[in-house]
């Protein structure tokens, strides 16, 4: 009679995880004009000329889709982070609902997101990063023109409504949607615009634009009191979700609940 031996190869999560950063879209190194889209008569002091201003970023990768709760769920039953508020707090936290492992997690602080990308190789997008991203090319206030509806993206459009009465928030079903649910983008990405808006890594600062980005310095400023969100969200108007439109919220929510705000992460090359 043979013994046979069975020999189990175990691999540290930690390193699947890193692996990561070879996956997502890669963006290519070059120049962008960030800021006020040419003609977008809507833009913020902050948001720099018309026309925008030239900001010089590096190769990276992005996660095509919003991080979403089934991902997030599985970092915080390996101990590598902390789960964010959930469905018993509030109806718009999708932490915690069986019916949304495939919808964007929210509710959460900077800090835990920012953990996520560094557990998993990478980090939060830098502001410049997103924005390029985001704009897949485009020079228009939207990537795919100079107005918005719930055809392209999940937002509160004025007009559109669903399944709630009288309710126009997330293209009138009052949550956000599962990832990928509108076209993507030229690069392949899905949901920069609307569904849930995205923490990005930087403080704000209103003349960062002209004053850090397009000298180079992408991860400024050093500190500040409040951290850039970016994409707009699925219970915001069609002006959040402009490509240059920079908000911005305290990196704790304290008593506030984030249901408007989720994340992705990028991997530096």
């Amino acid at each position: 009679m043979k013994t046979i031996l069975f020999c189990i190869l175990f691999i540290p999560l930690q390193t699947v995880w890193a692996n990561r950063q070879d996956s997502g879209v890669l963006i290519p190194a070059g120049a962008f004009q960030m800021g006020c889209s040419m003609g977008d008569d809507l833009c913020g002091s902050d948001e720099g000329p018309a026309g925008g201003i030239a900001v010089q970023v590096d190769a990276f990768r992005i996660d095509d889709n919003e991080v979403t709760v089934a991902a997030y769920r599985q970092c915080v039953k390996a101990g590598q982070c902390r789960a964010p508020e959930d469905t018993s707090l509030t109806q718009y936290c999708n932490y915690g609902n069986p019916a949304r492992d495939n919808h964007p997690v929210n509710c959460l602080d900077w800090q835990q997101a920012q953990n996520y990308c560094t557990v998993h190789g990478g980090r939060l997008p830098y502001e410049a990063e997103w924005e390029k991203a985001a704009r897949a090319g485009s020079l228009t206030a939207y990537p795919w023109g100079n107005t918005v509806s719930c055809k392209q993206a999940i937002l509160d459009d004025g007009k559109t409504t669903g399944s709630v009465p009288d309710e126009g928030d997330g293209c009138g079903e009052d949550r956000t949607w599962p990832i990928a649910s509108r076209p993507a983008n030229a690069f392949g990405l899905h949901d920069m615009h609307g569904n849930a808006g995205e923490w990005v890594f930087n403080w704000y600062a209103p003349d960062a634009i002209s004053e850090l980005y397009s000298k180079g310095n992408l991860s400024g400023p050093v500190t500040g009191r409040q951290r850039v969100l970016r994409g707009g969200s699925w219970d915001e108007n069609p002006a959040n979700l402009r490509s240059s439109y920079r908000n911005v919220k305290p990196p704790e929510s304290g008593k506030s609940i984030y249901g408007s705000i989720g994340f992705r992460c990028v991997y530096p090359q």
